[in-house]
């Protein structure tokens, strides 16, 4: 089981992913520690442009980091 303990925006968050537990498959380990680093790389980005902006957290900043994280394709209706 995955477990998660954040403190976000200051960085000093862990997220472990238990190294044997039993009954999981070693594909089921592999994509949760996919998804854990995917998460971290997520929040530097997140706290990197948030410093680069002053810290605050508008609704301005949180369009612009939407639009970072997940661009919409020109040809897509929504």
């Amino acid at each position: 089981m995955a477990s998660s303990t954040l403190a976000f925006p200051s960085g000093r968050g862990t997220a472990r992913v238990r190294s044997r537990t039993p009954g999981r498959s070693i594909w089921r380990r592999l994509l949760d520690a996919i998804v854990v680093a995917r998460q971290h790389h997520a929040e530097r980005e997140v706290r990197r442009y948030l410093e680069g902006t002053g810290g605050k957290f508008t609704d301005t900043v949180e369009r612009e980091i939407e639009e970072r994280m997940w661009p919409r394709s020109g040809d897509r209706i929504l």
